[in-house]
């Protein structure tokens, strides 16, 4: 008997379920990286703890994405450009390769793809902290924790991880906060329905209206996240999507 499309999909979600516990990936990674972090940081170092997919419940188990935040002290004297800069400099003085991203730094860690985000706490008295945003060479106030409750709590989880294999099977540039909160906005007081009915939804909200579409970080509206892709990139986003409804079958879509 053929599967329903929620059927389907459910069954796609339980083959992407991330195994947790003391030798997941993700803790696996982190015990690799924690000495060089704590030497990194001189004795600055506030925290380094899980802040993507993993805290947030949309992890895959193909193509995870796996994000460490690093806090550091409010005394940190170095510039957010310094503390990026010398991050960058201290994994490759360990052997890894790392990549600079916009407010990241990628390395492969144990076959894992990693990206840290170094942070300067804005006030020992509450959890903001300042970002150096490479591209546009500024800087940002954000809240991680802010992003990981927003995020955990939309009921949108099973979407979202849907959309993120969608993501990387068509090899698509879509960084994962924003692909995550594009899923919220396009599912946005639309009353409880099944999986595929929203997963077509969001297909729709990014071929008709995503291109145009302003998204801000729910922890500072000034930081506006869907300035993280060029016009270009998101039509190219906008376009697989098109495509995707296009498709005679579920299979065509996702798998």
């Amino acid at each position: 008997m053929a599967l329903t499309p929620d059927q389907y999909l459910s069954q796609i979600l339980a083959r992407e379920t991330v195994p947790t516990g003391l030798y997941s990936p993700l803790w696996i990674v982190q015990r690799e990286l924690s000495p060089i972090i704590q030497e990194w940081a001189n004795g600055r170092l506030v925290s380094m703890h899980p802040s993507g997919s993993y805290s947030k419940g949309t992890c895959n188990s193909s193509g995870t994405d796996m994000d460490f935040f690093i806090s550091l002290e409010p005394e940190t004297i170095e510039s957010l450009e310094e503390i990026h800069n010398r991050l960058f400099n201290k994994l490759s003085g360990k052997g890894y390769s790392p990549k600079r991203q916009n407010v990241s730094i990628n390395v492969n860690v144990s076959g894992q793809s990693v990206d840290l985000v170094p942070g300067k706490l804005q006030d020992r008295l509450a959890s903001d902290h300042s970002l150096y945003r490479r591209r546009a060479n500024t800087w940002t106030k954000t809240n991680v924790q802010t992003h990981i409750t927003h995020v955990r709590n939309s009921g949108r989880l099973s979407e979202i991880r849907i959309i993120k294999l969608w993501r990387n099977q068509k090899g698509l540039d879509f960084p994962s906060f924003y692909l995550e909160l594009s899923v919220m906005r396009a599912l946005a007081g639309s009353p409880s329905a099944s999986i595929a009915t929203n997963v077509w939804k969001v297909l729709e909200f990014l071929r008709d209206s995503f291109i145009s579409a302003r998204i801000v970080d729910p922890a500072n509206t000034n930081n506006v996240i869907s300035d993280d892709l060029t016009t270009l990139e998101k039509q190219r986003i906008s376009a697989a999507a098109r495509v995707a409804l296009t498709a005679q079958n579920w299979e065509e879509i996702v798998r």
